[in-house]
């Protein structure tokens, strides 16, 4: 059985960890549907963030995951800060995806990072290469 899985961090392509997707097939480039912000954790990784009050929607890539991998390499691979759910891409489907987790916004210590779109975008900006 498999899921489809939005990344938007260090496992896109060209990332760093997008080896762990070993076999996965790329289904393609997306958005989330509006209505979500975008964390940087440490500038390590990006924290996804619904919000039904913005109109923002965020870049990343969509995946076909088996329930295996997700359950013996991506999950364990993830940051504290961030955990499993389930969002909406701009054509109205859902899928899975990693969100910041609940009081990590309310911590304060992510710097706010929606206005670049993305990633990619956020790492351009900051002399990093995704």
């Amino acid at each position: 059985m498999t899921v489809r899985m939005f990344l938007n961090g260090q496992a896109m392509r060209g990332g760093e960890l997008h080896h762990v997707l070993g076999d996965a097939p790329f289904l393609g480039e997306v958005r989330t549907a509006p209505g979500y912000r975008f964390f940087s954790i440490g500038d390590v990784c990006p924290g996804l963030q619904p919000d039904p009050a913005v109109d923002t929607a965020i870049e990343g890539e969509l995946y076909e995951v088996s329930l295996e991998l997700l359950r013996d390499v991506i999950l364990p691979g993830e940051p504290r800060e961030l955990e499993f759910g389930v969002i909406e891409l701009a054509d109205g489907t859902a899928c899975c995806s990693m969100l910041l987790s609940r009081g990590e916004l309310e911590r304060g210590v992510h710097r706010e990072i929606t206005g670049f779109g993305g990633w990619r975008g956020y790492l351009a900006s900051i002399g990093r290469a995704a």
